[in-house]
């Protein structure tokens, strides 16, 4: 059973101002972790994988397809499949996201570091 701890080689700056960590992760899912400076942009993409998150601090404006809401703090949210998706950060607070993605992100698994134990 691994575990990661918490180290500061751990994070990578993917975009101005946004900042990824991986947690842990299996072939069925991964537990990534995101630090977003106040008004930084996550522009919209897509991706295979299902998405699970919650805001744990900040939030933003979230758009998901064609729908787009203002997040809070405490908020959570789900994408599919393939649906395109973008966050305008609080420009004003910095913000911090917790996701899950399923089945877990190939693409990130240049960047997680080897268990601890």
């Amino acid at each position: 059973m691994p575990l990661w701890h918490e180290k500061a080689e751990a994070w990578h700056e993917i975009l101005p101002g946004v900042q990824r960590r991986i947690l842990a992760h299996g072939p069925s899912a991964m537990l990534v972790l995101y630090h977003i400076a106040p008004g930084s942009v996550f522009p919209q993409h897509t991706h295979p994988h299902a998405q699970y998150g919650t805001v744990l601090d900040g939030g933003g404006l979230f758009t998901v397809g064609d729908a787009s809401w203002k997040m809070i703090r405490g908020d959570a949210y789900y994408v599919p499949p393939g649906v395109p998706h973008e966050l305008h950060a609080d420009p004003n607070h910095a913000t911090v996201v917790l996701d899950v993605f399923a089945p877990e992100r190939q693409e990130f698994r240049g960047e997680e570091l080897p268990p601890d134990a």
